[in-house]
């Protein structure tokens, strides 16, 4: 079972057009046990409405360090009736410099890893349990 801790999140401006970006992260538990970390960015009014994400998968214990996960960039968006989720390489990610959640995995080479289910449970958890993103894709932009 899947557990998300929420953090507050981080709201800046805009410098194009003054609207509100979200910067969220999420920590992951599975059975009580830290599991993983995903950020999620985006911007309330821009077009087409789409969210960034980078989840971390591996060892977050005491003693561990980013060599011991990996990281996979994704985007959310929607069609009439669903959520769609896709990798990305890492550098169409707004974290393609961060190093914490581990190496960060291009688009093919994430889709052939082992890590991959987890990858989109945690994705699917995300646009059915984390608020935020919920209310973004559900909103009807002024």
């Amino acid at each position: 079972m899947i557990k998300i801790e929420f953090e507050e999140p981080q709201i800046e401006k805009c410098d194009c057009c003054g609207q509100e970006i979200f910067r969220l992260t999420r920590f992951v538990y599975q059975d009580n046990d830290a599991f993983g970390v995903y950020y999620i960015n985006f911007t309330r009014g821009h077009s087409p409405k789409v969210a960034y994400g980078l989840v971390g998968l591996g060892e977050w214990g005491d003693g561990s360090e980013p060599n011991d996960r990996i990281a996979f960039p994704f985007k959310i968006w929607t069609n009439e009736s669903h959520y769609q989720v896709g990798l990305v390489d890492a550098d169409e990610s707004p974290w393609s410099h961060v190093t914490f959640l581990g190496q960060i995995l291009n688009r093919e080479e994430g889709l052939k890893h082992d890590w991959i289910k987890d990858v989109f449970h945690v994705t699917d958890h995300i646009v059915a349990d984390d608020k935020i993103v919920v209310d973004f894709f559900t909103e009807h932009d002024e």
